[in-house]
C-alpha cells in the first residue's frame, strides 16, 4: 500500500500536533534542540573570544555548515521515509516524530499558564521565577503589571517562533524546512544578542530575522488585528517581534511594554488575569488553524 508523498507529509502534521499535545517536550537527553545547545555551545564561547572580522566571519560560517548539515540529514530521512515501500501506518508515524521537535506548542502554553498560575496563588516573587524560564530579560525588576505584559508578550512572540514559523517553513519544504528553521531560531536564542555576542551573532541574528520575516506578519494576521498594527510593529527593535506582539495587544486591547525599549498600545491598561487567559485562547486558535492550513497546503499537491 502506499500514497502521493504529498498526503504522508500532510498526514503526518495532525499527529506531530496530537505526539506535541499528549506528551508535550521530550526530555533533554531525548532532544534535538538540546543536543544542539550542548554542541554549540563549546562552539560559541570560542567565538565570543574573537576580534569582530573573524567572529563574524566563524558565526557566519557555522551557521552555513550547520544548517546544511541540518537540510540535508532532514532531507535524507524525509526521502528515506517517503520513498519506501514501507506501510503509511509506519511511514507517517515516524515523520511525525521527526517533525515533533521542531515546534512547541503545549510547553508554550503550559508555561506561560504557570506563570500567571504562581502570581495567583504564591504571588510575585513566585511568578518571577516561573517568567524567567521563559524570556531572557531581567524579571526581579518586574511588578505583576510588567510579569503579565511579558507573558503575553511571550505569549505572541513565542506563537511565531515555537508554532506558525516552522509550519510555514514546512508547508514550504517539508521536514528539511521546519529542521533550519528551528537550527536557526535555536543559535539565534544562544548567540544573537548585543555586547558580548554582537559579532559572533550577527549572522545568526540576521538570518533569523530573514526567515522569521513572512511567518511574523502571517502569525499577526491570524490574529485579526487591526490597521493599527502597522504603527505598533515598528516600535520594537526587532523587525518581526512587533508584529504578533502588536496585533495581541490591539486583539486583547492592553498595554504591552519592556520599559527603556518599548511600549505597544500605550494607551490602554496593562492586562488582568482574565486577558492573559483570553491570550493563550487567540494563540491556541492560531496554532489549530496553522495546522490545517499547512495540511491543507501538503493535501493539495497529493491531489
Amino acid at each position: 500500500m502506499s500514497w502521493p508523498p504529498a498526503l504522508t507529509l500532510a498526514l503526518a502534521v495532525p499527529l506531530a500536533w496530537a505526539i506535541d499535545a499528549r506528551f508535550g517536550e521530550p526530555r533533554d537527553a531525548l532532544h534535538p534542540v538540546a543536543w544542539l545547545g550542548r554542541a554549540l555551545a563549546p562552539v560559541g564561547r570560542g567565538l565570543r573570544q574573537l576580534s569582530p572580522a573573524p567572529a563574524f566571519v566563524g558565526g557566519a560560517a557555522v551557521w552555513l555548515v550547520g544548517a546544511g548539515a541540518i537540510a540535508w540529514l532532514a532531507w535524507a530521512l524525509q526521502a528515506a521515509l517517503i520513498g519506501s515501500s514501507a506501510s503509511p501506518w509506519f511511514t507517517v508515524p515516524l515523520l511525525a516524530l521527526l517533525l515533533k521537535p521542531t515546534f512547541a506548542w503545549r510547553m508554550l502554553r503550559d508555561e506561560a499558564a504557570a506563570v500567571e498560575a504562581a502570581l495567583a496563588d504564591e504571588g510575585v516573587d513566585a511568578a518571577r521565577v516561573r517568567l524567567a524560564r521563559l524570556v531572557s530579560r531581567d524579571v526581579r525588576v518586574l511588578d505583576a503589571e510588567l510579569i503579565r505584559e511579558t507573558t503575553i508578550e511571550t505569549i505572541a512572540e513565542n506563537l511565531n517562533d515555537s508554532v506558525v514559523a516552522p509550519l510555514f517553513w514546512y508547508a514550504l519544504f517539508g521536514l528539511p524546512g521546519a529542521a533550519v528553521y528551528r537550527f536557526a531560531n535555536t543559535l539565534d536564542a544562544m548567540w544573537g544578542y548585543r555586547g558580548a555576542w554582537e559579532w559572533a551573532g550577527k549572522w545568526s541574528a540576521r538570518a533569523d530575522d530573514v526567515l522569521s520575516w513572512l511567518p511574523a506578519r502571517i502569525t499577526a494576521l491570524l490574529l485579526l488585528p487591526t490597521p493599527r498594527l502597522f504603527e505598533q510593529a515598528r516600535q520594537t527593535p526587532s523587525p518581526n517581534s512587533g508584529w504578533p506582539m502588536g496585533a495581541m495587544a490591539l486583539r486583547l486591547g492592553v498595554r504591552l511594554r519592556k520599559p527603556g525599549v518599548y511600549e505597544l498600545n500605550g494607551d490602554a491598561p496593562s492586562p488582568t488575569a482574565e486577558q492573559v487567559r483570553l491570550a493563550l485562547a487567540h494563540a491556541a486558535w492560531v496554532a489549530g488553524i496553522s495546522v490545517v492550513l499547512v495540511v491543507l497546503a501538503w493535501t493539495a499537491r497529493a491531489a
